[in-house]
């Protein structure tokens, strides 16, 4: 007889790994619980768009200065409302929201998120997604607030992202290595479908807005042109750039090779913020045996100052990240 295995989902996975823990209390399960329900639901959401009408700007700016997408709205609604009824998150931080969001009924832990990164290509049908990290409260005897959320990443308890593309895919890390699960729609159950995902030491590949190469700072443009115009017998690198960092990272992850979105001479710490984009993708990277470095720095050793803060990023495969850092340090030494 044939025997049928089935599919472990994300409910499964959580409590299996919850049991791991016997000093658990189950309120990390509930809580991550809360981003798999927004998840699902902005999922919907976003695959309904054209026809329930939502796309377009909603007619206000976030704190990056981005033009706000109606879905934009949505997802941030849809992620605050899934945290704040869980009842186990204090804090929230979300980039559409200028300041930080406290909960007197709250639990221990904090939220930081991005609940629409890409939204610029939300119109055009191109992959978006949402990316997410969460700490626990610094001090529990005191009340909740602003300082609970600047924390080094290093402090992250737990950081992915769900990528809303040709299909719904949550990649996470609890520190224990990288899972990615994928929304089957006909049971409307995330399924483990990459197990203890790892990133290739080195890949051909490389991720970045060429359109910005006027304004790159020195070690940039060299390692740049150190991969596209490399000496015989090495090939040149491959360039891929989806302007979404999601799907720009999960390419990344997945294939191998680096993506970057440097500060310059126009941003000069780049225009990714630390807290809920950096951070959580840097956490996942170093779990999957990459690198995410600003080009002189650890990224998760960072201690923010402010909850918008941006940040330069360089992250992928660990040999290339090492050869970029390599340009910085042959830059500093001048």
């Amino acid at each position: 007889m044939t025997t049928i295995e089935s599919p472990i989902t994300l409910t499964h996975y959580i409590l299996n790994s919850q049991q791991d823990h016997p000093e658990a209390s189950g309120d990390f399960t509930i809580l991550f619980h809360a981003f798999e329900i927004a998840s699902k639901y902005v999922s919907s959401q976003v695959r309904a768009a054209g026809i329930l009408d939502l796309y377009g700007a909603h007619g206000s700016s976030n704190t990056s200065g981005d033009q706000v997408k109606k879905l934009d709205v949505l997802a941030n609604e849809a992620f605050k409302v899934s945290l704040s009824r869980c009842k186990k998150v204090s804090v929230m931080a979300s980039e559409e929201d200028t300041d930080v969001i406290i909960l007197s009924n709250g639990g221990n832990y904090v939220a930081v998120f991005d609940p629409l990164d890409g939204s610029s290509n939300i119109d055009v049908n191109i992959s978006i997604g949402t990316i997410f990290g969460i700490y626990k409260r610094l001090d529990v005897s005191k009340p909740p607030s602003i300082q609970d959320v600047l924390q080094p990443g290093v402090n992250l308890v737990a950081g992915g992202y769900t990528m809303y593309g040709s299909a719904t895919t949550l990649v996470f890390t609890t520190g224990q290595g990288v899972q990615g699960f994928i929304l089957d729609p006909s049971s409307g159950e995330f399924v483990l479908t990459h197990p203890n995902i790892k990133i290739k030491p080195k890949h051909s590949i490389y991720s970045i807005n060429e359109g910005n190469a006027m304004y790159w700072l020195e070690p940039t443009k060299k390692y740049v042109d150190s991969i596209k115009f490399p000496q015989a017998p090495k090939k040149p690198y491959s360039h891929r750039y989806v302007g979404s960092m999601v799907a720009d990272v999960h390419r990344t992850l997945i294939y191998g090779g680096i993506f970057m979105y440097p500060g310059d001479k126009n941003s000069k710490n780049g225009k990714l913020r630390l807290l809920y984009e950096a951070n959580p993708m840097a956490m996942v990277m170093e779990q999957a045996g990459g690198k995410a470095t600003t080009g002189t720095q650890r990224i998760l050793e960072i201690q923010p100052t402010e909850v918008h803060q941006r940040v330069s990023v360089y992250l992928g495969s660990k040999e290339d990240v090492e050869e970029l850092e390599a340009f910085y340090k042959a830059d500093s030494s001048k």
